[in-house]
């Protein structure tokens, strides 16, 4: 979408390139590495918004992977052998969308509290 004749048109006119966004890429799991969602996420152009102790993990012991960058068609087997094994996508991707967009909220609201409370204290 961002190369070829159509975008270059696009571009002179001013267009930028959209940054895919990876949200909140911390590891859940204690059993799996503390910096595996960063080094397997490792593309140009994209903003990830880990976490201060996922960020000090991958500073201090973090290996970037090889980029993910020309690997669409095997993103794409994947989804399409999971999709095969009965597993609704559609229903998984709007339960993630619809919490993650909920997490983000509740983390704005806590900013919100956090920052009136201080500026109250003054």
């Amino acid at each position: 979408m961002f190369s070829g004749d159509r975008f270059a048109a696009l571009a002179a006119r001013g267009a930028n390139v959209q940054r895919p966004l990876w949200a909140s890429t911390g590891t859940k799991d204690p059993a799996y590495p503390d910096t595996l969602y960063v080094a397997g996420l490792v593309a140009r152009g994209v903003v990830n918004t880990m976490p201060e102790k996922t960020l000090l993990a991958f500073a201090d012991h973090g290996e970037p992977g090889e980029p993910i960058e020309g690997r669409g068609a095997e993103g794409r087997a994947v989804l399409d052998e999971v999709a095969a094994a009965g597993v609704d996508l559609s229903d998984v991707f709007e339960v993630l969308e619809v919490e993650g967009v909920e997490k983000f909220a509740a983390s704005w609201d806590e900013l919100v509290a956090t920052v009136r409370d201080a500026l109250g204290a003054r």
